[in-house]
């Protein structure tokens, strides 16, 4: 898809974003840990969401999720919000879609910045505004024969 990068060396060389993609393959701690490296960043924040075994007090038998197809798109401009507010070296984010089991990685967003706390803040922003912001949606379905549908992310 024009705009999603996945490998480091494909954007321009002032472009702090290196890797965006929602993607049905399981995704790699160790991938975007790479894409991420850059020699003046003296702090790298990594965040690693997972599908748990329960949500509300009901145990979860499964989980899909779904996304739009403006779900890249939607995501390159959330990173392109967070690197314009934040000192960004780099920037990665990708997403999980279709069914995952219990322990599966659903999402892994990290950023690396000049300081520890820019890059904890900007990693932070960044988890945060695409939980509310891009169209990813996620079925839950109980152990006990109930589902539900829950908004981004």
């Amino acid at each position: 898809m024009p705009g999603t990068y996945d490998h480091p060396g494909e954007q321009s060389a002032a472009d702090p974003i290196r890797l965006l993609a929602v993607r049905d393959t399981p995704l790699s701690l160790d991938e975007v840990f790479a894409a991420v490296g850059d020699p003046a960043a003296g702090g790298t924040a990594l965040f690693v969401g997972t599908v748990r075994d329960h949500d509300g007090g009901a145990d979860v038998a499964a989980l899909g999720y779904s996304a739009h197809p403006s779900a890249e798109a939607e995501l390159r401009r959330v990173a392109e919000k967070v690197a314009a507010d934040f000192p960004v070296r780099a920037m990665a984010a990708v997403h999980r879609v279709g069914e995952l089991a219990v322990g599966d990685l659903a999402v892994v967003v990290a950023v690396s910045c000049p300081h520890r706390a820019e890059a904890f803040a900007a990693c932070r922003r960044l988890i945060d505004d695409l939980k509310h912001e891009v169209p990813i949606w996620k079925h839950q379905r109980f152990s006990d024969g109930t589902e539900e549908w829950v908004g981004a992310c």
